[in-house]
């Protein structure tokens, strides 16, 4: 079946042909997860990789087996950052250029090849296509972006001395060593080694957990990496269960990047503090979305599907509450659930559908929490509110809840599913307070016809990313620009020259020429601090910097 070759769908539902089951019997011609996920592609991805024990990991879409894969023991993680440490030496030595140019090399290669990756994705998390393209929209963009910028980010710069003509200064970048990388499940190419293409431009070596249900991906692109010209060995991937891997990855690296859960990035803070070892964390959100009086009901509601339902809600970016000016609120909600139930659910390896599968029972398990208990306290469910076997084991409907008040965890709590909840307001003051009303601070999105307005409004935001006019990917994909979260949403930034430096340590190398910082010429202690108490003033005088 080519990408084009979508089954028919119906509203909330899928009216599937033979064949659309990932792992069902097929109609010669279509992809099944079995011919996808071939022993031989296993046993290529999983070369390298350090692993005493056996594990699996499994498709979202049925919940089977995709694929044995080798298990790490804190040994094998020893052992990795070893090999890695011992090749970052040679990788920092190569040419800037050359380390840049494997990221546009990738980028081709990416791009040429995507068919691949999107059958992955697809079967590693349960996304839809057009989802799962969003990732590879988002590495070649970072691929490309620090393809080119690489060299302006790390090119060392002059500043002005202590004394200006006498002293020289150069800031120097240098990378950090073997950066320790922690990366989700929900976004496993983009989250995965798009964090990574910056470490390694930088000189740096990487070696990497990724999630076991969804290191496929991972270690796909490691292998498009290496074929682009990254040497193999600063590449290494550790696989095995959080609590027993994540925590010697942290003890061995020299920087940690981590993207998941608040609650865990606090851990790997406290475990990277002991060691004095930095950290960037991308953690949850609750985000808000908020349609002013002036907005465009009907673009409004287009936005607020793809900013809600994306990947079933599984983006640490997505909107979970949705606060709409009372003047338009019933023209919004309309429209915005109207489309919501006119929605197509489906598992099928092709364009087509609007949702996916949540990933796994976990998941699912929260969204039905947060869906029956707001129910039972008073909230009104608008669009969705059940689960659907009759897809897949974990496919729930995108769902609207209005109605809802604090004491129900939906309100507060991250959901991480494709539920979200809509809250009336009068003022813009108002809409403002109770957007930035929790602890969480990582996107927002703001719809007005007024630009300025919009700009206004987002300023005021305690929130990493604000997208006016769209909901989460206008700033995720402006790859110049830094993009995290403030408050408990996390620390540091990925994209822009944030992105990158985070990666490195500045050194200061300060060049005295022809006189000393001390006194001389024949001044004692108190002619030469008066000398540099004048020259202080004249430099203040010059606008000296």
């Amino acid at each position: 079946m080519t990408d084009s070759q979508a089954p028919e769908k119906t509203g909330l539902g899928v009216a599937e042909t033979t064949g659309t089951n990932p792992l069902a019997p097929s109609p010669a011609g279509a992809r099944t997860a079995a011919g996808v996920v071939t022993p031989e592609l296993v046993a290529q991805l999983t070369k390298g990789v350090a692993g005493s024990g056996r594990t699996a990991n499994h498709t979202p879409f049925t919940g089977e087996k995709l694929a044995d894969l080798p298990e790490s023991t804190p040994e094998d993680v020893a052992r990795a950052f070893e090999a890695a440490r011992a090749a970052q030496a040679l990788w920092a030595r190569t040419p800037v250029r050359q380390r840049a140019a494997v990221l546009l090399r990738f980028h081709d290669l990416v791009l040429e090849r995507q068919a691949e990756i999107l059958d992955l994705i697809q079967l590693e998390t349960g996304k839809a296509r057009l989802h799962a393209h969003e990732e590879v929209q988002a590495v070649a963009v970072a691929a490309r972006h620090y393809g080119r910028r690489t060299p302006a980010y790390l090119r060392p710069k002059r500043h002005t001395g202590a004394v200006p003509a006498l002293t020289k200064v150069t800031e120097l970048r240098h990378p950090r060593g073997v950066v320790g990388q922690i990366a989700p499940w929900n976004y496993p190419l983009e989250l995965s080694v798009g964090d990574a293409l910056p470490a390694f431009a930088a000189g740096n070596a990487v070696v990497m957990k990724p999630d076991t249900e969804t290191c496929l991906t991972a270690l796909w692109a490691r292998d498009l990496l290496i074929e682009a010209g990254l040497p193999a060995a600063v590449f290494q991937v550790v696989i095995g269960d959080g609590p027993v891997v994540g925590p010697e990855v942290v003890r061995h690296a020299d920087y940690v990047s981590f993207t998941g859960s608040t609650r865990t990035g606090r851990e790997v803070a406290e475990r990277a503090a002991a060691r004095l070892v930095g950290v960037s964390l991308e953690l949850g959100g609750k985000n808000a979305m908020l349609v002013l009086e002036d907005a465009d009901a009907d673009k409004a509601a287009a936005g607020a599907v793809r900013a809600c339902f994306s990947s079933a809600g599984q983006l640490c970016i997505s909107i979970e509450r949705l606060y709409v000016h009372e003047s338009v609120a019933d023209a919004f909600l309309d429209r915005f659930a109207a489309r919501t139930r006119a929605m197509r659910l489906g598992t099928s390896l092709a364009y087509g559908a609007d949702m996916g599968s949540l990933v796994g029972e976990r998941q699912l398990e929260t969204v039905k929490r947060h869906v029956e208990e707001a129910v039972a306290k008073g909230a009104t469910v608008v669009a969705g509110g059940v689960a659907r076997p009759d897809i897949g084991p974990y496919f729930f409907e995108p769902t609207i809840l209005d109605g809802v008040t604090e004491p129900m965890s939906v309100c507060t709590e991250e959901t991480f599913g494709p539920v979200v909840s809509v809250y009336r307001f009068t003022t813009e003051e108002e809409a403002i307070t109770r957007a930035n009303a929790t602890p969480y601070g990582l996107n927002a999105s703001v719809w007005t016809k007024d630009a300025r307005r919009g700009r206004e409004v987002a300023a005021r935001l305690r929130t990493g990313t604000v997208n006016i006019n769209e909901g989460y990917a206008s700033a995720y994909g402006s790859a110049q620009s830094p993009m995290g979260g403030m408050k408990d949403s996390g620390l540091g930034r990925r994209h822009g020259s944030e992105g990158i430096l985070k990666y490195t340590e500045a050194q200061t190398v300060a060049h005295q020429r022809l006189l000393p910082m001390a006194p001389s010429l024949g001044m004692d202690d108190e002619r030469y601090a008066a000398f540099m108490s004048r020259s202080l003033r004249l430099m203040k005088a010059f606008r000296f910097r």
